[in-house]
């Protein structure tokens, strides 16, 4: 196999020959987690098992093809009618040593800011930019998305646990439309979820868990939880570039 332009994958191509061995063992370990029987997120599990899932993967060293990823992504919402949701998986490079949840959760935040900076179309005008805005929203390429990180180091939000990587996962915003927390029908498969969530880890659901559009709520918080019942405290490590851009004139 050689390895395709834009780095997306199907679960076929996951465990081809050609594929980095990391990546293989990596992959395999995240479908033993999402296919058990009571895996809470049925989502989750009916995609992997479908087909549905994309898949890609970055090494410590080499993050140059994941802009074109992303994009290639996105343009597979543009292609498919009726919508099918798509849900992509980003394995990173596992660490020669596990590390703790703050160094997994700065290495996440990195890999985001990283793809803003890449980032060549306009933030979509309907997101604000300021991740302490309740609508705020992670966008690249103008798609607006919800990111979320599994890493290792969790040991008691074991559904947080996909294996030996950080692993990413992105979801754009319109999969989730009929199914907002503001409907009655959305509300109650996400209270099933928790509930099925909170079977599986040790822990209550975290209190920065809720949803999008809950003026209380501020969705960066919930991208990368921590492994405890404590609230995220602190300033959002994301930038935008006309924030940062701000600053700079401010300094000066």
């Amino acid at each position: 196999m050689t390895v395709k332009d834009n780095y997306l994958f199907q679960k076929e191509d996951m465990l081809n020959p050609g594929m980095p061995a990391w990546v293989m063992r990596e992959y395999l370990n995240f479908q033993r987690v999402v296919t058990d029987r009571s895996f809470p997120c049925y989502f989750g599990m009916s995609a992997e098992l479908k087909g549905e899932l994309r898949y890609s993967y970055i090494s410590h060293n080499d993050w140059s093809h994941l802009p074109q990823t992303i994009e290639a992504f996105i343009s597979l919402f543009d292609e498919s009618k009726p919508l099918i949701r798509h849900g992509l998986f980003l394995f990173i490079e596992p660490e020669k040593e596990e590390k703790s949840i703050p160094y997994y959760r700065q290495y996440f935040w990195n890999v985001l800011q990283y793809l803003h900076e890449q980032d060549t179309k306009p933030w979509p005008a309907d997101y604000p930019t300021d991740p302490e805005h309740h609508l705020w929203a992670f966008s690249f390429a103008g798609e607006p998305f919800f990111v979320f990180g599994n890493a290792p180091a969790y040991k008691q939000r074991k559904t947080r646990d996909l294996g030996n990587s950080l692993v990413l996962g992105f979801q754009p915003r319109r999969i989730f439309e009929g199914l907002e927390g503001t409907t009655i029908g959305g509300s109650m498969s996400r209270e099933k979820v928790r509930e099925r969530v909170e079977k599986w880890d040790r822990l209550p659901k975290h209190p920065n868990i809720s949803h999008y559009g809950d003026p209380n709520h501020r969705e960066w918080k919930q991208y990368f939880i921590g492994d405890d019942i404590e609230p995220i405290e602190g300033k959002c490590p994301f930038t935008h570039r006309l924030s940062s851009s701000l600053d700079s004139k401010i300094k000066r």
